[in-house]
């Protein structure tokens, strides 16, 4: 019998470690690549101008729990690598598992259609097409920028973080960063030492991590210290202490602290620059008046430059509506990954993990959709899939704040039992 054929695209992070799972199980596959470069968001400046990596850019857990689980890090790799060291990590990786000759560079997929008895057809912007038995779309959801409603009234110099990338435009300027999440920090951090003022204005809460504490990672200390039986209020207020031992109270730098569950955020020299005075934390933003910003609170300030770090849209535009897992701001998938009714179709790397690396948990999406593919592993019915969407979404509702961002939210520890769990359960059914 043929063996089974797939298209996956995107030749970032997740659709690497897919086609290495599922060559590995004999499947031939086919990674379409809008540039000419592996390695997606981490490649800087890469030509299919989706990548927003910056100059300073690193990534935010340390490597041994980023890499994938069967190719680490070089043993003199350093704790937090820049993008230059991930783009060449997968550069390595593909080398090692052989998957560049599997990959169309320059192949920009326009349109994916599921046709008669269940294939799929993936046609590209020359006209060209082929025909595949399923997809996994892995082009990732930090290419499109979101851009904050007020952004069409400032009448001074406006960007998107996305178009960030070194600090020198931005020499004696006044400047405001929207946002306060892991590229805000690393862009104020990274503006305001030639900056005439660098201004960060948080809407939300936010809790500042250090990334080191106790000399080793934090990440490492909250390993030691929760545990999975521990309510979150318990975990909550751990991650409190730790913030306030390294950096004090969020309130005496301007910002507000958390009382529900918040993505990670900050930066190594962040609380050192506020202390500085070179950065200054403003509330959320009330109205602009041409290149004047008024906070809410009551303040305002003129800014030469407005900066938004204020997140991506998911982007489909191969997809069309039917099909598209998309609906409002959330993705129904089941598991982040199969679309009910749908067989056939998958999503790899379309979450936002709560601590812990997403590498590393693309990985375990890659080896779920490889055994699906191979019937290691089956499906609830669609009915039982939606259910469990609904659940999930009900959890990040009543866990996270009310904000776009964490539609795509993941807890490592409770993704990976879910996982687990639909792992063994296909185990036990096949026994």
């Amino acid at each position: 019998m043929a063996a089974r054929k797939i298209a996956v695209i995107g030749a970032g992070a997740a659709g690497l470690c897919a086609a290495k799972h599922l060559l590995s199980k004999g499947i031939e596959v086919v990674i379409y690549e809008l540039g000419t470069r592996v390695g997606g968001l981490w490649v800087y400046e890469n030509d299919n101008g989706l990548s927003g990596a910056y100059q300073s850019l690193h990534v935010n857990s340390e490597n041994k729990v980023t890499a994938y689980k069967d190719f680490p890090f070089p043993d003199d790799a350093p704790i937090y690598p820049d993008h230059t060291q991930m783009a060449q990590y997968l550069v390595d990786y593909a080398d090692k598992f052989n998957l560049k000759p599997h990959i169309r560079f320059n192949a920009k997929v326009t349109q994916v259609q599921q046709v008669a008895g269940g294939r799929w057809v993936v046609q590209l912007a020359d006209a060209s097409y082929q025909h595949f038995d399923a997809v996994v779309v892995a082009s990732g959801h930090q290419g499109v920028p979101s851009h904050p409603p007020f952004a069409k009234d400032f009448s001074g110099e406006y960007l998107h973080s996305h178009a960030y990338r070194v600090p020198e435009p931005f020499k004696g300027k006044h400047v405001l960063v929207v946002g306060a999440g892991n590229s805000a920090c690393d862009i104020a951090s990274d503006i305001c030492t030639v900056t005439a003022s660098a201004t960060m204005a948080a809407r939300s809460p936010v809790l500042l991590m250090p990334r080191m504490f106790l000399g080793v990672p934090t990440s490492r200390v909250l390993g030691k210290l929760e545990k999975p039986w521990m309510p979150w209020p318990i975990r909550r207020r751990m991650r409190e202490m730790i913030a306030r031992m390294a950096h004090g109270r969020m309130e005496q730098w301007g910002f507000v602290t958390p009382k529900t569950r918040t993505h990670p955020a900050g930066h190594h020299l962040l609380i050192g620059h506020f202390t500085w005075n070179r950065i200054a934390a403003k509330p959320g933003i009330e109205n602009i008046t041409g290149d004047t910003v008024h906070f809410v609170g009551g303040s305002s300030k003129r800014f030469d430059t407005l900066i938004a770090a204020t997140g991506y849209e998911v982007h489909l535009p191969f997809l069309s509506e039917a099909l598209s897992p998309m609906r409002g701001r959330w993705l129904e998938l089941f598991h982040q990954v199969v679309k009910p009714e749908v067989p056939g179709l998958y999503f790899l790397g379309f979450f936002n993990v709560s601590g812990g690396g997403n590498i590393r948990m693309m990985d375990d999406q890659a080896e779920w959709v490889a055994a699906l593919e191979t019937g290691q592993a089956g499906l609830p019915s669609p009915e039982a899939m939606k259910r469990t969407i609904l659940k999930e979404r009900d959890t990040v509702t009543r866990l996270y704040p009310d904000s776009p961002r964490y539609a795509l939210e993941l807890d490592p520890r409770v993704y990976r039992a879910a996982l687990a769990g639909a792992m063994r359960r296909a185990a036990i059914a096949a026994a």
